[in-house]
């Protein structure tokens, strides 16, 4: 391959997104994504909702796969009651992500979940979620900010070494580490900021926190020369 890889994206899909006079369905990405793609070198687009049937096809299309933050993944996805706490489900998406985080692992494409996207990782290889955390997304629409230490000999603390501070927005994260996961780094209190697989398995990251918020680009980049 020669040239910027392509990096896919998944979005959102709302039923009333406003922009001048319209009011429509619309597939969303917030311009951070694209935007850290782009400035890790990659060319980036957009992944709606699809049938899952066509994750394998459009994986085989593109050189690298992020999956977007968003909304709670369904607690039936990994066998849990709903905790009232819990959002709404997004059927349609959980649904499509899942198979492309399926196709991606199948065809080794390199893989980087963010947020939601680190959760569904974790789900599709049979792990379990923590539906709330006190004192986590606190403010409504405001992101947030902690430290995050790595992992020692973990592929995220190859990339960014030393310990952060991330912009961060949630209040669910990894309970039951899915099958071949390894941590790769940790809040203060506990929580798994960052989960992969070993490098036998193929490239695959996941991070709690949201990275196109902020102005480090490590971790995409490596996701860039991982799909170049």
């Amino acid at each position: 391959m020669t040239g910027r890889p392509l990096i896919g994206v998944s979005t959102y899909l709302e039923a009333g997104a406003r922009w001048g006079v319209w009011e429509l369905e619309a597939a969303l990405l917030p311009a951070g994504y694209p935007r850290l793609v782009q400035r890790a070198g990659g060319l980036a687009a957009m992944l709606p909702p699809d049938e899952p049937g066509r994750a394998a096809a459009t994986v085989a299309r593109l050189d690298g796969l992020v999956i977007a933050g968003g909304p709670d993944v369904d607690p039936s996805r990994y066998g849990a009651v709903r905790d009232p706490r819990t959002g709404p489900p997004a059927h349609a998406r959980d649904t499509w992500e899942l198979a492309l985080i399926d196709a991606a692992l199948a065809a080794r494409v390199p893989l980087l979940g963010v947020c939601r996207g680190m959760q569904l990782l974790n789900v599709a290889l049979g792990g379990t979620l923590a539906q709330h955390l006190d004192g986590h997304a606190e403010v409504v629409g405001v992101f947030g900010g902690h430290p995050v230490k790595p992992v020692p000999g973990t592929r995220y603390a190859e990339a960014v070494p030393e310990e952060t501070t991330v912009a961060t927005y949630h209040h669910q994260a990894v309970d039951r580490l899915g099958e071949g996961l390894v941590v790769s780094a940790y809040a203060e209190d506990g929580t798994v900021e960052a989960i992969e697989l070993p490098a036998s398995d193929g490239w695959a990251l996941g991070v709690q926190w949201h990275p196109e918020m902020g102005e480090d680009v490590r971790v995409m980049r490596e996701l860039v020369r991982a799909a170049s």
